[in-house]
Parts: C-alpha cells; structure tokens; sequence
C-alpha cells in the first residue's frame, strides 16, 4: 500500500508563502486572503449549495436553526429541523450536524433536502421539503445510529453518483466500527428513501468501516472520495476513501500496518489539526480544523494517489474553522468559524489564485 509522508508548511495569514505561490499554475493556486461574508452565527456547522449554485442552505449546529445564505452576503431564516437534541443533554456535542439538497432540487418540482442531527437518543438522517422560502414536513430516512460524546459523524453529501453519503461516529464504543452490521463508525451509502444503495460492498447500507470519527466529504477531479478523520490522541488523518475498504479504527490511529487495513495519505497532529471538512478545488484538498484553527492546503499529485506538502493558512486568526464548501463555478471557498459564542461567528469568503 502507498504511504506518502507529507511535510508541512505554513502559509502567509492573507496570501500563500512564496513558494505555494510559485507552484500554483501546476497544483491549482491557494489562499490569497480571507474577508467576511456574513455576521451573527451561533456554531455554523454545515454549508451546502442549492444546485443553482446562487445560495447555499446552513445550519447551526446548537440553535437547530436553517439559513439561506446567498452569494451577495445576504441571509434569510428558512426554518428549523424539529426533535433535535443539541449540547448541553448528555455528555453529548451533537445538535444539528449536514444539509444535503437533492441534486435535481428545483423548490417545485423536487424539494427535497436531507439532513443529519441528533435526538435524546439516537442520531437520525431525515428528508423536508424546501420551497425555496420555508422547510416543512420532517420525515426521518435512517434512524438508530448510535449517538455518544461528540463521536457522532454528521456529514452528508451526494456524490457523483447521486446516492447520499453519510459520515458516523462509533459514539464512543470502538467495537462498532469494526462490526460491518452497525451503522456507527462508517461511510454509509444511501438512497433518497433511506435503503443500501445499489452496489454497496456488503449489501448493506456501509461504503466503509473501521472509522472513528469521521466529518468531511469531498470527490476530487476524478471522482475520488475524500474525508477527514478526528483521531483519539496522537493522529487525525486524511483518508482516500475506497469501496469496502477497512480504515481501521480501534487497531490503527493514522499510520497502519494491519493486514487488511487501510492507512491515511496524510496525517495531522492534534494540536495542529482535528480536521472538521474538507472541499476540492482545482485538485487540491482545503482541510478546515478546529483545535488547530487553522485551513490546511493538501495538493493532489495528478491523476496519482500522492498527496504534496501540506500548508497552513490564517493558523489562529478565525478561531476554530468547521463548515467548508467550494462556491459552484468560482475558485473560491466558504468557510464558517466555530464555537466563538452566540452570534459571534462567522462566514468567511476564501479565493483562491
């Protein structure tokens, strides 16, 4: 198995450092400053884009609450997603977690958008109808995935192939993510109504096991899976995600050389990284972080399986980063702070050049 070691770098807080500029007509360009987009978020935790690409849907993970943000700053409430259970029940960090709108979205003819939050008990996906102005009629696809701590997965995202992906948490009992019968501690495959998607690996509804905490999705030019993995204590890791592959959780944190086990192409060391998202742009990986405050640049080598030097970007100027996603049709990325107290958020617009 290909193991790359990869070096890191820190990058200028409003542009690349020199060499990360001089490299960009060949890896596809960096961070050439961040400024604020929009005001007045409590916990941001997902972003994504309606399929007209003019505005994206977000949540907060505490309040419950859904926002359209548009391209021009503007933000409007659409609504709440009912029966969510956030912070402080429990021990638990859960709350409102993704947003994933249908592909064919369209507000009449497809109104669906999905989403990922926790219960009292358990963490659900659930589908409403988004008209373009309000959310309404709660429906949930999949329920009984464990909820524990702040091991609770969350992200989802439709592919290229139009089935819905979902990251799980093994809400703090290791065991699961090894057990290929239990939804927690994997990359699970969907459908809109909730089933195992056609071709999944074990006939079930799991693409991928053997993981801890895993929070970000993203396809490369090639239609490669990505996602970031928070570690326990020594590594978080960057995971090139394959169709049946074991990743290795509780036997391996980052580097693994367990028969039948697949090792990260990159790690992070906690204090600079628990890795929240990631996106894609022009073959290169953007990696938000929250311990580490900081975004992360990972170039893809090609066509290849390689992953360059990793670069830091604005390493404690934001605060804790979580939300990522690349604006539809513009080099450029949103990026959402995290946990800055009521209101104190932010989005940030990201170009990149």
């Amino acid at each position: 198995m290909l193991r790359v070691t990869v070096g890191e770098a820190v990058g200028q807080r409003a542009q690349g450092a020199p060499g990360i500029q001089r490299s960009a007509a060949v890896d596809g360009g960096a961070p050439a400053g961040a400024k604020t987009l929009s005001k007045g978020w409590h916990t941001p935790w997902g972003i994504s884009f309606l399929p007209n690409g003019r505005s994206a849907l977000v949540t907060e993970r505490l309040s419950y609450q859904v926002y359209r943000l548009d391209r021009n700053g503007t933000k409007k409430w659409v609504g709440e997603v009912p029966y969510t259970v956030p912070e402080p029940y429990d021990e638990g960090a859960g709350g409102l977690l993704g947003v994933a709108p249908s592909p064919t979205w369209d507000g009449k003819k497809d109104k669906q958008v999905f989403f990922v939050h926790t219960t009292k008990s358990e963490t659900r996906v659930v589908r409403m109808d988004y008209d373009g102005t309000s959310l309404r009629n709660y429906k949930p696809i999949l329920t009984g995935i464990r909820r524990g701590g702040d091991h609770n997965g969350g992200r989802i995202a439709f592919g290229p192939d139009k089935y819905l992906y979902v990251t799980t948490g093994e809400a703090l009992q290791p065991k699961l993510a090894q057990d290929k019968s239990s939804l927690n501690g994997k990359i699970l495959r969907i459908t809109k109504s909730g089933k195992a998607a056609p071709g999944n690996p074990f006939g079930n509804r799991v693409y991928s096991y053997g993981h801890r905490n895993p929070q970000g999705l993203a396809w490369d030019a090639k239609g490669r899976l990505w996602s970031v993995e928070i570690g326990q204590q020594t590594h978080d890791e960057l995971n090139l995600i394959k169709r049946g592959a074991n990743y290795g959780w509780p036997s391996c944190e980052g580097v693994c050389s367990v028969k039948g086990m697949t090792g990260p192409k990159a790690t992070f060391s906690p204090e600079k990284g628990v890795p929240a998202q990631l996106a894609v742009v022009r073959n290169v990986l953007y990696v938000s972080s929250l311990r580490g405050q900081r975004l992360w640049r990972v170039p893809i080598d090609g066509g290849s399986e390689r992953l360059g030097t990793k670069t830091a970007f604005y390493p404690g100027a934001y605060g804790r980063l979580r939300a990522i996603a690349k604006v539809p049709g513009a080099n450029e990325l949103w990026v959402g702070t995290s946990d800055l107290g009521y209101g104190n958020d932010k989005i940030l617009r990201v170009p990149i050049r």
